[in-house]
């Protein structure tokens, strides 16, 4: 203890004699570490953490596979067989995607998040109240009646915790519900909801449609590929029993619940964390390389003390101690710097990251952060101080106290070792370059693609139709008519429609059957479905190519319009023109699908309704006056209306003026989600901003303490080599070929690391193929970019030492000792 206690304060002295040395060491560590510190946390939170249900290990999620890939969604007939499978699976409960928003009405209306629910969810996820109870079979059924349970924080918020509520009315879209529950304060529903309400499925319903989601628990000693074994049997029997609404190569499967709800933010994740982890890589170079010329120029030192008696074991655990004590105090600033990081990190979210909650509430630096912290910190200590402290413990006596200090550890090996940590530096930042380049360029093509409509000037904001007046189509078309006209009666309004799906966060999928032409079972058609009002083509400014698009007369009882995309009309219609044909829409899905066949009308151009990343998909448009009772009363379940305004003006200045038209015309209705198309198609990509940018960070951090990693190299080369040069010079060498010695120097390590990191990135950048879109993993413009980019930067790190070096006295670097 004693050793340790003498080795401890020995080290504090060292640091405090060596001032500049130390603030370089604990900066590279702490920023290293720091970096680390923010990004583990977020996966810790999102990846690590168990779910906090009850059985969390055996909780999965039911999924639709196909060959097209697998997906979550559930039909009432799917959720009902699967929750026949008793012998595999418990508490198999239905809940919303994240349903459309709820209207609480009355003195002070607002839009509160709403899912519905079967009555087993609340056992499937711990979800207990803390006052009331949860749904009956009863109130699971048709007809059950209009019951509500509300979530905690609804509770406290817009009810001050009152006791007594159970029992009371709730207005939704001004119609009482009896609230039966309140949830303990601990649950967090995933969607979050501030009020759950009960699906009341019909068990004897053929609605095909996907519209919900559904989970399950695994029974105790059943495995995952046992469940999925009897959902392919189970698939067979749907098959026979619905033969339109389950393909001959699609199915049923489970995943853990868990893996569902991460999905690909999984893959993002991992890059970075790797991305992180180069950068701490690099750290640790520079502070080894710092740490083996602080040590070779102590090998007088150490020489004189073994001189009198310490044994090698003793200066090894002298520099380690140094070493350590450096990694620790680095790591105690690193967490300071992780936790800023944190903060910002959160802030520049996209906001689609999962299980990090509201603004990021549910990240937070907790004992497996500090663990994650702390060992990064012990494990750098010893990574980078073992190798120096090996290498200085093991001194020539004679040669060592012979030696001009200058000349202390200015050997082959030690030399070689510190070349060898540069290069590794200049290869890890190299690999970093080129991955933040192949995204830089990727989102530079995202903002290059048309997106097919014109984003400016339009305001979209949603209402949820909650009430028995919008379960029927009519309903909506009186309220979209009154709504339209207010609205285009405000100055500064070009145009203003509805639909139920904005451009760009995808929509509804159907099959559809063209009239006169023979069905192929094996080949099933489908496209994407969405409603529109009247002006919804001229609100977006998309083009009609053929035909035209809705007019006020495209109402219920008029002839069955639709229109097409251009997709859609290459695909199934590639050497005709498919005006005038008609399509039958949703057969075999369920009856409140069935309408007569419809008749095509206009071609629209293509938009890109699932992202600028994707391919524009077949879509079919059909009149939101048009649609089906049945379909207008599931649409109102399951999403909002969404209204589009395209102004003369800045759209956020009319904001007060649509607001209040549309409240009026509702009844009293709020609206939620107000932004501009502009922020939704800048929304749309921030998934591919947010990667940019983090990568981007990490490396110029990579190339920051690259740099200085070479510069202090070459800077420590020029001192060792004074003497030398002070002889070169003294024979004729003139001060360009001086300064050409030490730039070459420097430049042949370069060009080595960034050999070694351009075959390391081509192996690796494989790993981020699926984040990038327009490029290729192997980009012939990033490959030579950045190795330039690189190159340049280490040349102005070698010149620097390298024009000091030229700039020598010749008598005055021959004196020097």
């Amino acid at each position: 203890m004693s050793d340790f206690r003498d080795n401890f304060k020995h080290a504090l002295r060292m640091f405090r004699a060596n001032p500049g040395f130390t603030f370089a060491a604990i900066a590279a560590l702490a920023l290293g570490i720091g970096i680390n510190t923010a990004i583990f946390t977020v996966v810790d939170t999102v990846l690590l953490k168990p779910l906090t249900y009850p059985d969390a290990d055996r909780l999965v999620r039911f999924l639709l596979t196909s060959p097209q890939g697998n997906g979550p969604g559930a039909s009432v007939p799917k959720f009902f067989l699967w929750k026949q499978q008793t012998s595999a699976f418990q508490d198999v409960a239905a809940y919303d995607f994240g349903g459309p928003g709820f209207n609480l009405t009355g003195d002070q209306p607002e839009q509160v998040h709403g899912i519905h629910v079967t009555q087993g969810y609340f056992s499937l996820f711990g979800a207990s109240p803390v006052l009331g109870r949860t749904f009956t079979p009863q109130e699971d059924s048709p007809n059950g009646g209009k019951v509500v349970i509300l979530s905690y924080g609804l509770w406290q918020r817009k009810f001050g915790g009152n006791p007594n509520i159970i029992g009371t009315a709730l207005s939704l879209g001004n119609e009482p519900y009896t609230i039966v529950g309140v949830l303990n304060k601990s649950f967090v529903s995933d969607p979050e909801a501030d009020i759950l309400l009960p699906f009341q499925f019909d068990p004897n319903s053929t609605n095909q449609g996907h519209y919900f989601t559904a989970a399950g628990r695994l029974k105790p000693g059943v495995t995952l590929a046992q469940a999925n074994a009897l959902l392919k049997v189970a698939a067979d029997q749907f098959r026979r029993r619905y033969p339109d609404a389950l393909g001959p190569k699609d199915g049923f499967a489970v995943e853990p619940l868990r893996d569902s709800i991460v999905g690909d933010a999984r893959k993002s994740l991992l890059v970075m964390l790797g991305a992180v982890s180069l950068v701490l890589l690099i750290a640790c170079a520079n502070v080894a390389n710092l740490l083996l010329v602080h040590a070779t120029g102590r090998k007088r030192e150490f020489a004189i003390r073994a001189a009198m008696g310490a044994g090698r074991k003793r200066i090894v655990l002298q520099l380690l101690t140094e070493s350590v004590l450096l990694s620790v105090t680095g790591g105690v600033l690193g967490l300071v710097l992780g936790y800023i990081g944190l903060r910002g990190l959160l802030a520049m979210s996209p906001g689609d990251i999962p299980r990090i909650g509201e603004h990021g509430g549910a990240v937070t630096i907790d004992w497996r952060v500090l663990a994650f912290t702390l060992g990064v910190s012990l494990f750098t200590g010893i990574l980078f101080g073992l190798f120096p402290a090996i290498g200085a413990s093991r001194p020539d006596l004679n040669s060592t106290l012979e030696e001009s200090s200058n000349r202390a550890g200015t050997g082959f090996h030690q030399s070689k070792a510190r070349s060898l940590l540069v290069i590794s530096e200049i290869s890890l930042a190299m690999v970093l370059l080129i991955g933040a380049a192949l995204l830089i360029r990727t989102f530079l093509a995202l903002h290059r693609v048309n997106p097919g409509f014109d984003t400016h000037n339009v305001l979209t904001m949603e209402m949820s139709l909650t009430g028995d007046r919008f379960q029927k189509t009519a309903g909506v078309a009186q309220l979209v008519r009154d709504g339209r006209e207010r609205l285009n009666a405000i100055p500064g309004v070009e145009v203003s429609a509805s639909t139920c799906c904005l451009p760009m966060e995808g929509g509804f999928g159907l099959p559809f059957l063209v009239v006169g032409r023979p069905v192929d079972k094996g080949q099933p058609i489908g496209a994407g479905w969405m409603n529109a009002s009247a002006g919804y083509f001229e609100a977006f400014k998309i083009p009609i190519l053929r035909g035209r698009s809705f007019t006020d007369r495209d109402v219920a009882g008029a002839p069955g319009v639709v229109v097409i995309n251009e997709t859609l009309a290459k695909k199934y219609w590639p050497k005709e023109n498919p005006v005038g044909q008609q399509i039958i829409i949703g057969k075999g899905v369920g009856p409140e699908f069935d309408e007569p066949a419809r008749q095509i009308i206009g071609i629209a151009g293509d938009i890109h309704n699932g992202g600028l990343g994707r391919d524009p998909d077949p879509l079919m448009i059909v009149p939101q006056a048009q649609v089906t009772d049945g379909v207008t009363a599931l649409n109102a379940r399951i999403g909002p209306v969404v209204w589009v305004v395209r102004t003369h003006t800045e759209p956020h200045q009319l904001i007060s003026a649509v607001s209040e038209q549309l409240r009026q015309a509702s009844g009293g209705f709020p609206v939620a989600r107000v932004r501009s198309m502009d922020e939704v198609v800048v929304h749309s990509t921030a998934r591919e901003s947010f990667n940019m940018l983090l990568l981007s960070i990490f490396g110029a951090s990579a190339l920051v303490l690259a740099s200085i990693g070479i510069y202090g190299l070459m800077a420590y080369s020029v001192q060792q080599r004074t003497q030398e040069m002070g002889i070169r010079m003294a024979l004729g060498a003139d001060r360009g070929r001086i300064r050409n010695l030490v730039v070459w120097q420097g430049m042949q390590l370069t060009i080595v690391g960034v050999v070694v990191g351009a075959a390391a990135a081509f192996g690796l950048t494989r790993l981020i193929a699926s984040l990038l879109f327009g490029v290729k993993t192997w980009d012939p413009i990033v490959f030579v970019t950045v190795p330039v980019v690189l190159a340049a930067v280490a040349l102005l790190a070698v010149w620097l030492p390298a024009t000091r070096a030229s700039r020598l006295d010749p008598m005055a670097a021959l004196r020097v000792e």
